[in-house]
């Protein structure tokens, strides 16, 4: 092993030492506000620790709390997660600011500060006006961004982006984005499709 992984692999066991209280602290609040709930707290806790070491806390945090945190994940500063269903992969970066309900973040995945990834469009009734909207049943999906995709700054993301997509800085994503294509707008709609040129060398 080399000195560098083996930093990185004591520096990853002491954050996981040093989260234990807030993981004892988490593990006592959720019986008495649920799983979600007690996550959201938690990772608020965590969000403004800075510079690496808030990394590798969040990341340790993550891994105990949510369904699954790659060890080599990078959560930025002031980032929440308010699902356990959430899942992040493999060499997934996330920018500083960002927030996410249910989604399955897949290896590679780029996001840049302040995306907000929802758990659906449908979170909230509207349907009845006579009834407070807090008061109306919503519904609640699980999102996946694919493998490789980046989501520029400020994006709202409501449905899936397939892997390798890009989301243009400050678009709303509200209906599926397929793979392979560069995405922008609000509502997000696809501008052209990402395509490698391979141009044969005889050719010219």
């Amino acid at each position: 092993m080399s000195i560098r992984n083996l930093l990185k692999w004591a520096t990853r066991l002491a954050s996981t030492l040093a989260v234990v209280p807030v993981l004892i602290l988490h593990i006592l609040k959720v019986p008495l506000l649920g799983k979600d709930r007690a996550l959201e707290g938690s990772t608020q806790l965590l969000a403004i620790v800075p510079g690496i070491s808030g990394q590798y806390l969040r990341q340790a945090l993550l891994a105990w709390t949510i369904q699954e945190c790659h060890p080599t994940a990078s959560i930025g500063f002031g980032t929440i997660f308010s699902k356990t269903a959430a899942r992040i992969g493999e060499s997934v970066y996330i920018g500083s600011y960002c927030s996410f309900g249910s989604v399955t973040i897949e290896r590679d995945a780029l996001i840049a500060t302040g995306v907000h990834v929802l758990s659906g469009s449908k979170m909230h009734g509207i349907g009845d006006p006579t009834r407070p909207i807090r008061e109306q049943p919503g519904e609640f999906v699980h999102v996946t961004l694919g493998a490789g995709c980046w989501i520029g700054a400020g994006a709202i993301v409501m449905a899936d982006v397939g892997r390798d997509s890009v989301i243009g800085a400050g678009a709303v994503v509200t209906k599926s984005i397929p793979e392979q294509v560069i995405a922008a707008g609000v509502p997000a709609k696809v501008v052209r499709e990402r395509i490698t040129a391979l141009v044969d060398p005889q050719s010219e």
